[in-house]
């Protein structure tokens, strides 16, 4: 008979074993397996041609040991986070793989980052300690309350249960799912994130064994890459540290650049702009890879002129984006919408956009329909 791994019903994931079922010569691969009114049921991928042979079944090993050890590690969490963060703290759901294992628990504010490594330093110590599992099967329920044994509220239990004890000092559950022997089989733990889930309510995810291992050993090549790419340094830290400030540097280097040749634009613009029934109205492309420089210069401009419609349009990595700005004094005396003419404009680039009255921007993948937006402006006025 396949066992199963544990299910917990408040937002949990039932995981169970696979592996093959063999009828006489026929191998049979099963897919899953879950427990039913006390009944092993088995999910296959075709049914036997002759049900009534002998059957012999093979569990998959090695995806039954990863998944104890993530199994075994979710009661050596629960009981560090009890121990770090305080009783309050109380299983909400769980999903353990052979590839990892996720544990849901009751606690009012993010954790931080000196808790979850003294939660991570518990939970690694304890599978040092290579504690023996005590495992008491059909003891009444009663007996196992008068013990200790932490039981998943709301959930119900029979007459008779079984405990699960890694130390009666630290670790002393009611479950149902397979174990190892003993810690030190989990060998490493480690934790990948700590998010929130819902009020109250945070979420671990976390990994063990050789999955932890094979973590922990490609990290140490990023690290190592990272230090080949920086010429080796003897503080690696140090020298990511430099290069982010000159990197902060250079870019306020470049804003400066950009602010210098949007003023210069800006005289140009400016100069060029036409009269059209009293509106002053500019229309033009400008080489601003910035869209932040691009959207002062706009504001400036209706600035300057006043009573003015401005459209800029810029074309980088066959993207386009167009900016329009529209004076005020315009949208309440001719009632003009710079959304509504905004996305009209962004159909001559294959895009789209929208806006308010007075400022709008739109994005295009056409940039050879530039011009053509930029002449329609006038028309739409």
């Amino acid at each position: 008979m396949l066992d199963r791994t544990p299910f917990y019903p408040e937002g949990g994931g039932q995981v169970g074993d696979t592996g093959k079922l063999l009828f006489g010569n026929e191998s049979i691969k099963v897919l899953d397996t879950r427990k039913e009114n006390n009944a092993i049921i088995h999910y296959v991928d075709k049914l036997p041609s002759n049900i009534q042979l002998p059957i012999n079944a093979f569990v998959d090993i090695r995806k039954r040991n990863f998944t104890e050890c993530n199994h075994s590690a979710t009661h050596l969490l629960h009981a560090a986070l009890r121990q770090v963060l305080g009783t309050h703290v109380q299983q909400k759901g769980s999903l353990v793989r052979e590839d990892m294992l996720r544990f849901d628990f009751s606690h009012f504010e993010k954790m931080s980052e000196e808790e979850i490594k003294q939660v991570e330093q518990i939970v690694n110590m304890r599978i040092r300690q290579n504690i023996k599992l005590e495992e008491a099967r059909q003891i009444p329920i009663e007996e196992a309350k008068e013990a200790g044994a932490m039981m998943l509220f709301g959930e119900k239990y029979g007459d008779t249960v079984r405990m699960i004890t890694f130390d009666k000092e630290f670790s002393r559950e009611l479950c149902g799912g397979c174990h190892v022997d003993s810690t030190g089989e989990i060998g490493f733990f480690k934790i990948l994130s700590e998010t929130g889930i819902a009020a109250g309510v945070r979420r671990i995810t976390a990994i063990s064994s050789e999955y932890a291992e094979k973590h922990i050993a490609e990290q140490f090549e990023l690290m190592d890459q990272i230090s080949n790419i920086l010429k080796n340094p003897q503080d690696l830290l140090s020298a990511v540290t430099e290069l982010q400030e000159e990197n902060k540097n250079l870019k306020k280097k470049i804003e400066r650049l950009q602010s210098s040749k949007a003023g210069d634009i800006q005289k140009e613009l400016a100069a060029s702009a036409k009269d059209i029934n009293g509106v002053k109205l500019i229309a033009s492309a400008v080489s601003l890879g910035d869209s932040k420089a691009m959207k002062t210069l706009v504001y400036n401009l209706e600035s300057e002129l006043s009573n003015a419609v401005v459209l800029l349009g810029n074309s980088t990595d066959n993207k386009v984006q167009l900016m329009l700005k529209i004076s005020d004094e315009l949208v309440e005396s001719k009632s003009y919408d710079a959304g509504a003419m905004i996305r009209e404009l962004a159909k001559e680039v294959k895009g789209g956009g929208g806006g308010q009255k007075f400022f709008a921007t739109a994005g295009g993948s056409d940039p050879s329909g530039l011009d053509n937006a930029l002449n329609k402006i006038e028309s739409l006025l």
